[in-house]
């Protein structure tokens, strides 16, 4: 059975149809995607799957009929950049008359111990609301899981959105995203975590909207807001000679170090630390940077495998391995799905 893996962005679409094997048979990528489900006719299998970033206590794909599609649509608030385009190719796909299947970026995220996923606030008010650390990039980061053969990981999906994730055993034990895909690190235009007095305050008596700080907090923070001109980390590393450049690295590199040491925390030390998305890929200036701040943990990088973008560009004999692996979110899309073909 071939399928069409759809993995929906913000602001890009990704289309690949995959064989029985995995073999690439047709693919589509389009960067700057209006939102239009008009691409997905362009290609043919017997099965659409399409990857959703938040699917609330779903712990893995299931068929899509008319009481997951309502779920799916529940959520749009926790995830405004992407569950709304996600769900338009959705109701697509099923006017076609194929099997949908919906894969979520948060389901490998629910073997987080309640320690890690648990919130302090009031309990009336997280029995009420369901709230709780889920996690997001699950698919990125179990693909990465099973790529890499190391005990104690952390994955680190660095793109325009990005998180990590520690891994024990192939298990996701932590993660730097929360209750939506705005928490942890600094990125392109969302800010990451921020002290949320700071942002009652600015409603308080900053006077502003809980609309206006949640447009902020998603489209015009992180490196855009940070440099007030670019989210585009490659123009930032490409200028930093640049005094606003530079401070939007430096904030954006202390933010990471500081979660992967904390990730290391919870795994009670680390044996891989896995580079994965478009800066994590591409990025050796940033690989770089943070393997030097990271040198402490026993990561000893190697200048000219990392130049190249190699699979493992730390030195022999570092008592951390770092790779980089390239994003295949459509390969762990296509294995959870087969089965519920059958």
């Amino acid at each position: 059975m071939d399928l069409l893996i759809v993995n929906a962005g913000s602001s890009s679409l990704k289309l690949r149809v995959l064989a029985d094997d995995d073999q690439v048979l047709d693919e589509r990528s389009i960067s700057d995607w209006d939102g239009s489900a008009e691409p997905l006719k362009s290609l043919q299998a017997d099965a659409v799957v399409h990857r959703v970033v938040h699917g609330g206590s779903y712990s893995g794909a299931v068929v899509v009929d008319d009481e997951v599609e309502a779920a799916i649509e529940e959520l749009v608030p926790l995830a405004p950049l992407h569950q709304p385009r996600s769900l338009g190719l959705i109701r697509e796909s099923r006017r076609g008359g194929r099997p949908v299947v919906a894969c979520f970026d948060t389901s490998y995220h629910q073997t987080i111990p309640m320690a890690a996923a648990t919130y302090a606030l009031p309990q009336e008010w997280r029995e009420r609301f369901g709230l709780r650390k889920y996690g997001f990039h699950g698919l990125s980061h179990e693909y990465v899981a099973q790529a890499v053969e190391a005990r104690r990981i952390v994955s680190c999906h660095l793109g325009a959105g990005a998180s990590l994730c520690a891994i024990a055993d192939g298990v996701s034990v932590d993660t730097t995203m929360g209750f939506t895909p705005v928490d942890g690190l600094v990125m392109a235009t969302r800010s990451g975590s921020v002290d949320p007095g700071l942002l009652m305050w600015l409603q308080t008596t900053g006077g502003l909207t809980a609309d206006e700080i949640s447009d902020a907090l998603e489209h015009s923070s992180g490196l855009l807001g940070l440099t007030g001109k670019t989210g585009d980390l490659q123009e930032i590393l490409a200028a930093l000679d640049s005094e606003t450049n530079r401070l939007a690295f430096d904030v954006y590199l202390h933010r990471l170090v500081g979660e992967i040491a904390r990730m290391a925390a919870s795994l009670g030390g680390i044996d891989a630390l896995v580079f994965t998305g478009g800066a994590g890929e591409h990025s050796a200036p940033l690989r770089a940077a943070a393997c030097r701040r990271l040198a402490w943990l026993g990561v000893v990088l190697d200048l000219e495998a990392n130049e190249s973008d190699a699979y493992v560009v730390t030195a022999p004999g570092s008592a951390v391995t770092a790779y980089v692996v390239p994003a295949r979110e459509d390969l762990t899309m296509a294995a959870q799905a087969r089965p519920l073909m059958s």
